[in-house]
């Protein structure tokens, strides 16, 4: 009997590596030019683009001006000197979204736009966003013209990119350039408010190409696309930027910083929204005879009414309505002289709370709309800039875009922003609402500031600090019904801690709740992956234990990662539609350190120890034995070996199981 069910155990283990490596071989999501012909392509997030001065503007009382391509965002020094006029740089009228009549601002190109916002030897470190990614594209040899970067003014509604940068046409042209350059496909970085950017790029190439050939354009200019850190179903924090002020660490105060966010038509584009509410197909409208200026109807679903907050842990916004006393509950100041409401005899305020729908329609801003002065253009903005846009209202879910490789990439179980307690402050605008209580989801569980009991539905984890988990996680939607997942640590490791289970059911709009175990001094790495389910095309999650949300594309161990599945993407004798994730050694000198209790460089295999004038410590002398890309190519070569070892303990997992 014991026998038996031997054979019939390598028989399915045979089985099923075979087919994993004629599926690699097969699959048309592969690309057999050699990493050489790839490009990348980078689409930074919010706040994350050099501004520059387009103007020339005097600044008295100061002896800082801002001339033409001065640096605005971020300049520091102006900040603190200047700061009446670094905002007439940055602010934008919050209507028709054009500059101040007395300076305007435009973003910066190239790579120097994204890498750091204020250069400088205290200020660069500090402002530093995509540095240590280009660091590591040249430390494994990847020419200048490789990576391009596309900035944009993040300040405007996705509408207004177009009408006044026409930035779509540029991205598009963007593509097309580093096709013929490097006579191959790109792969795309977008962070954060960057995804955003990507996916309302993709809905307009479709009305820029014609229909039959949309598919076809995308797999010949986009080989994977890295989706990192994305609000997929918006984010809370947004909501506090627009009522209280979100300063970014800069010294300025709450209510300066939300004049200067309020003004930007982007700032509702991350607004929190429903996964069960959607408009109107805009791309079969444009085909057909209605009219594009209409009005778009906002529908959802049965499920919508069916459960409690939207699909969110709770409810989003929990405020304090004033409440006059007399016979009007709810006055109006249409046709009246101008009231200050901090002078008003408020009786006992009357407590709402309001869902992640009931903010992305329209119905809070309408609700307060008596007792703040910035409703009536936040409810402006939502429906021309947003529900009313041409291309498409990005206040709904996203459903899997048609490209090859997608990766989606966050962190989880950090202590995250999911809802907020406001009330009047008696102070005028922009400083007349305060925040009362706050309340965070921390791995799986959600609690107030204030420690009273919340009343929700948490998820499995929580988000990533800035993006709750719910809406980082939506893209686990665009895997198939059967998932394989893998947890490793995040560190270097041997494979002795990886946890393997092989075809994992995933129901619909389901999250995928992995049954493994942690140990609680290691931080993890978790892969979902799906190669089967939409022929020719490949779908993964990773989740990042503790990853913050603004620091993980400077995290090396996603870089490490991203440079051994495009490495793996682009290798002519791959055996699996996956890198391995058996064993992970040091890729860079930086990774080599000091084991005291040895006595020795860790990984004597790949690291040895070797001085050069300058070290400091022992672990600063040891030093890879050889280049990366030997490293890379040896990994390759072990790694088929390593990842049999793995599936058969996939296998042993789940028939345990």
């Amino acid at each position: 009997m014991r026998g038996h069910h031997a054979t019939i155990f390598l028989a399915s283990f045979f089985l099923l590596t075979t087919t994993a490596a004629d599926a690699a071989k097969t699959n048309a999501a592969d690309f057999t030019g050699g990493h050489s012909k790839l490009s990348g392509i980078i689409i930074p997030g919010f706040a994350s683009t050099q501004l520059r001065a387009w103007s020339i503007l005097d600044c008295p009382y100061s002896p800082l001006d801002f001339n033409p391509l001065d640096l605005v965002w971020l300049d520091t020094t102006k900040l603190l000197s200047a700061v009446n006029c670094w905002l007439k740089c940055m602010l934008l009228d919050p209507y028709n979204q054009t500059d101040h009549v007395e300076c305007k601002s435009r973003p910066d190109s190239g790579l120097s736009a994204i890498t750091e916002l204020d250069p400088g030897y205290i200020t660069g470190p500090l402002s530093s966003v995509w540095k240590e990614w280009v660091k590591w594209c040249i430390e494994f040899g990847i020419e200048a013209n490789a990576i391009i970067a596309a900035p944009y003014d993040w300040r405007l509604s996705p509408a207004k990119l177009e009408e006044r940068d026409i930035y779509f046409h540029k991205l598009k042209i963007t593509f097309e350039t580093a096709l013929k350059l490097r006579g191959g496909p790109s792969l795309v970085f977008a962070h954060s408010l960057g995804n955003n950017v990507f996916r309302y790029f993709l809905e307009w190439l479709k009305l820029e190409i014609p229909p039959k050939n949309y598919v076809k354009w995308l797999d010949e200019h986009i080989h994977a696309y890295f989706a990192v850190g994305a609000p997929l179903l918006g984010s809370v924090e947004t909501i506090k930027a627009t009522f209280s002020g979100a300063t970014f660490g800069l010294p300025v105060s709450e209510g300066t910083a939300r004049l200067m966010f309020s003004s930007f038509g982007s700032a509702l584009w991350m607004m929190p929204f429903s996964k069960h509410c959607r408009t109107e197909n805009v791309y079969l409208k444009h085909f057909s005879a209605w009219n594009k200026k209409g009005h778009q109807a906002y529908h959802c679903d049965d499920h919508e009414f069916q459960i409690n907050y939207s699909g969110w842990p709770t409810n989003v916004v929990n405020i304090e309505i004033p409440t006059t006393q007399g016979d009007e509950a709810y006055p109006s100041f249409i046709g009246a002289a101008p009231v200050n409401l901090s002078d008003m005899d408020y009786a006992f305020p009357t407590p709402q709370s309001f869902s992640a729908r009931e903010v992305s329609d329209g119905t809070f801003f309408k609700s307060i709309s008596d007792y703040d002065p910035d409703s009536q253009r936040l409810l402006y903005q939502l429906e021309e800039l947003y529900h009313n846009d041409p291309v498409l209202n990005p206040l709904t879910p996203w459903d899997r875009p048609p490209l090859k490789n997608i990766f989606c990439i966050y962190g989880i179980d950090s202590k995250t922003e999911i809802g907020y307690y406001f009330a009047p402050s008696g102070k005028p605008y922009p400083d007349n609402w305060i925040i009362t209580d706050v309340i965070y989801e921390l791995e799986g569980s959600l609690y107030s500031r204030s420690g009273n009991l919340v009343d929700g539905d948490p998820g499995a984890a929580s988000g990533d600090e800035t993006v709750p988990y719910n809406s980082l996680s939506w893209c686990k939607n665009w895997l198939g019904p059967k998932v394989n997942i893998t947890r490793a640590p995040q560190s270097e490791h041997d494979g002795s801690d990886i946890q393997v289970h092989l075809d994992v059911d995933h129901l619909p709009e389901m999250d995928i709740i992995p049954n493994m175990t942690r140990s609680p001094r290691v931080k993890y790495m978790t892969y979902y992956e799906d190669s089967e389910s939409v022929p020719g095309k490949r779908t993964a999650v990773w989740e990042l234990d503790k990853a913050n949300h603004r620091n993980i594309v400077r995290s090396p161990i996603l870089m490490r990662e991203l440079w051994l599945e495009t490495w793996h993407d682009t290798h002519p004798d791959k055996k699996s539609n996956f890198v391995t994730k058996a064993s992970r050694g040091p890729l860079r000198d930086e990774d080599c350190y000091w084991d005291y209790g040895k006595a020795r460089c860790a990984w004597p295999e790949h690291c040895e120890y070797r001085y050069l004038f300058g070290d400091v410590h022992l672990g600063q002398s040891c030093r890879l034995k050889n280049s990366s890309t030997d490293l890379l190519q040896g990994l390759h070569a072990s790694g088929w070996k390593m990842e049999r070892k793995a599936l058969v303990f996939g296998i042993v997992k789940r028939v345990s199981l």
